[in-house]
């Protein structure tokens, strides 16, 4: 038995005595999600190994068959086309990749420094070959900090215009940036983009297919609460959900959110896109690793799909 068949089984025996343990029908470890929740590189190396690719066949063994990854415009397009082979291979969905990385951190979209937006469209005219190299479709899009020399309304105006400019960048390659509000309270004060209706407000005015919401659930808990409602009224813009428990930002039961009834809603209302797994894992090694899996399944719907809305 190599390295790899030991860790997987190794971790398929902590797994299955977990869910033995747990309130969960989940008989069957290996069956796929309802939802198409997509993990990152490093949530199951105790498990499955260092090798990236072994964490993709490990997560597929799971009955995973989603996966994003926020820093693979850092990878070498040689690792980038091997990822990409072996999901195809598995039959696993890329998810979101960053299209601007470390841009929240620094004025941009918000302000009027024109050399700062004619770099941030240069960047997007970069992140399209490794979209598709990869088979990506969603690009992850934080527009940056507040600009406290303007009155927000300029910000708001500055952000739409630059974000018009981007859709011109990746629409042409069926490309869609979604824009993730993230909290000012806990983890990123000063962002210009905190809230759900604000993200809605800025996809109506841009307009264009290629303009999306990432929901984070994570963070608009944070934000505003009201889960439910909020997707409700954004639903026409989400193209992306997130996702992380809190407080602490771990896997679902680690926290307050009621994800056994907010993901019952996601696929009651017919979602069918993915649900990024970006959060820690809330215990260490193989036993971890198995806690966060048997979380997804303790909540993963089991209802049958009902279409019919009022």
């Amino acid at each position: 038995m190599d390295r790899r068949q030991f860790s997987v089984a190794t971790a398929a025996t902590v797994l299955a005595s977990t869910l033995a343990g747990g309130n969960t029908s989940a008989a069957d470890p290996s069956r796929p999600f309802t939802l198409n929740y997509a993990p990152h590189f490093g949530m199951f190396a105790h498990s499955a190994g260092e090798d990236l690719l072994d964490q993709l066949r490990f997560a597929a063994d799971q009955g995973f068959r989603a996966w994003e990854d926020n820093p693979m415009k850092d990878r070498s397009p040689d690792q980038q086309a091997a990822i990409a082979q072996e999901m195809q291979r598995l039959g696993i969905q890329m998810g979101v990749i960053s299209a601007l990385k470390g841009v929240w951190k620094s004025v941009n979209f918000a302000g009027d420094d024109q050399e700062v937006r004619e770099e941030i469209v240069k960047t997007m005219r970069g992140i399209v070959d490794v979209a598709r190299r990869v088979n990506a479709t969603h690009l992850t899009v934080v527009p940056g900090l507040v600009d406290p020399k303007l009155p927000h309304e300029y910000q708001m105006a500055n952000c739409i215009e630059l974000l018009k400019r981007c859709c011109d960048v990746v629409e042409p390659h069926g490309l869609v940036m979604v824009l993730e509000p993230l909290n000012r309270k806990t983890n990123h004060p000063g962002v210009l983009l905190h809230g759900s209706p604000q993200a809605y407000l800025i996809c109506k005015a841009v307009a264009r297919p290629s303009c999306k919401i990432l929901f984070d659930i994570y963070h608009q808990q944070i934000t505003e609460g009201n889960l439910i409602p909020n997707i409700d009224r954004c639903w026409d813009e989400i193209a992306y959900f997130q996702c992380g428990d809190n407080p602490g930002r771990r896997e679902p039961g680690t926290g307050e959110i009621n994800y056994r009834n907010v993901f019952a809603h996601l696929h009651q209302r017919g979602y069918t896109g993915i649900v990024g797994m970006e959060h820690k894992n809330a215990g260490k090694g193989p036993a971890g690793e198995a806690a966060v899996i048997q979380a997804y399944r303790a909540v993963d719907p089991v209802l049958p799909l009902n279409v019919e809305h009022e």
